[in-house]
């Protein structure tokens, strides 16, 4: 008998049993938004195939599993025995843990930083200068329209808070490693993070997702970014979670005048996981830059989904999101520019490749272009394709043989994303992590 049950079921699982897991707040703004977000989950529409934006996602595994809210983080992880790869050497980085969604300052260092810049937890931040966050969350709430966004507003208790001031520039990276280790139940991690570059700002910001563990888990998370005039970001974000992990990550960017943003997205785990990036331009003369790179295998799906927003003239981004599909796996890409009746002189380009190297692997991308005023440069495009034969036969006639041929011609399409990273720490780190692949034979050439 078919005992899962039904999305709605599902959901009100979600909120009934977590809501007395997560403890009540000092905060009235917290307590308040997550009473309000419990009240809309219940009437809203649920996701499902017949709506365009999760057309090609399967949520039934998902709904299999009822996950459960940990108040604290696991005493396990204090040791960093699953932390032990930095990827910056000691004190070439301000580090940041959070395990099971929950900030470990026993695993993080942030010390010396530069004057007025705040790194830490939310949660702490709530509890001491409670309207330094809420104000800012504040003005986003009328835009969670997704019940996956109003559920981590329902149940969040913690994540990143960046607040860089004016015309400061952070001196070292900020590398933030999420850990997730689920063992006696089903985990659900809900983390709400907060990035604020103040006017002329500067900011590097390295992320990385892993996982740990037995039991099968949910990761739930928002990130809200806002760059303000002439402020500058670069975002790494590396998501290599375990394939019990069911990965959802959102990211909510605004721009401001002349702001700049540079982001690069890895995912090569998960057995579901799939990351939404909506990006919108506030003042003219911004950049937005986005990049990705994902691989996926046996039992894996990966979906990306970009939703660009030029409404302001003179302003430019570049989507360049390329895949490696191998085994059964099946990646998904839905990337979307819209160009307002306003924003003239918009210079946008959107472009998805993927490789595919088995006969049962699939890829269902979507590039969308939508236009309505009349002075821009714009294009998009998108490839699926298998492993030239003549560059194949390039390298086996010098001497290579199959197998490292197939792979250097991987590893040669992966590095036109990674050669987006200029610090040669995350390159060679994220590098690493595509070769281990073929090390493993993970990949099947």
């Amino acid at each position: 008998m078919n005992t899962q049950p039904t999305p709605r079921n599902w959901f009100n699982d979600m909120v009934q049993q977590n809501a007395a897991r997560v403890s009540a707040s000092a905060s009235s703004w917290l307590n308040q938004t997550r009473a309000q977000a419990m009240d809309a989950i219940g009437n809203m529409t649920l996701p499902d195939r017949k709506q365009e934006a999760w057309r090609y996602t399967d949520l039934g595994k998902l709904y299999k599993h009822s996950y459960r809210y940990q108040p604290t983080f696991q005493s396990q992880a204090d040791d960093g025995a699953s932390v032990d790869q930095w990827i910056y050497a000691d004190n070439a980085s301000y580090r940041l843990v959070f395990t099971n969604g929950h900030y470990n300052p026993n695993l993080s260092d942030i010390h010396s930083l530069p004057d007025g810049v705040r790194v830490g937890s939310v949660h702490q931040i709530l509890s001491t200068t409670p309207d330094s966050v809420s104000s800012r969350m504040e003005q986003r709430v009328t835009d969670n329209t997704d019940v996956f966004n109003e559920l981590n507003r329902a149940l969040f208790n913690d994540g990143l808070f960046i607040h860089v001031p004016e015309n400061v520039s952070v001196d070292r990276p900020i590398e933030v490693v999420y850990l997730n280790i689920s063992h006696d139940e089903n985990l659900l991690c809900q983390p709400r993070s907060l990035v604020i570059l103040e006017a002329g700002a500067r900011a590097k910001l390295i992320e990385r997702y892993i996982g740990d563990g037995q039991r099968s888990y949910f990761f739930n998370g928002v990130t809200e970014i806002s760059l303000f005039e002439h402020a500058s970001l670069e975002h790494v974000r590396l998501q290599q979670e375990t394939r019990l992990a069911h990965h959802l990550s959102r990211i909510a960017l605004r721009q401001h005048t002349a702001s700049e943003y540079s982001g690069v997205n890895i995912a090569t785990g998960g057995a579901w996981s799939r990351t939404d990036i909506n990006a919108r331009f506030e003042g003219p003369h911004a950049v937005c830059d986005l990049n990705g790179l994902y691989s996926v295998g046996d039992q894996q799906t990966t979906d990306f989904h970009l939703d660009v927003l030029h409404n302001v003239p003179h302003c430019s981004s570049r989507e360049n999101f390329k895949g490696i599909v191998y085994g059964n796996g099946r990646a998904v890409f839905d990337g979307r520019i819209l160009v307002e009746k306003h924003a003239q002189k918009t210079d946008a380009q959107l472009s998805n490749k993927n490789l595919l190297l088995s006969e049962n692997g699939e890829v269902d991308t979507k590039p969308q272009l939508e236009i309505h005023a009349d002075d821009v440069k714009c294009s998009h495009g998108t490839t699926v394709g298998k492993i030239d034969p003549n560059q194949l036969f390039y390298l086996r006639s010098r001497g290579i043989d199959q197998h490292r041929a197939r792979q250097m011609i991987c590893l040669g399409f992966a590095e036109q994303v990674l050669s987006h990273l200029d610090d040669e720490a995350v390159h060679d780190y994220a590098y690493g992590q595509i070769a281990d692949l073929f090390d493993q034979q993970e990949i099947v050439l």
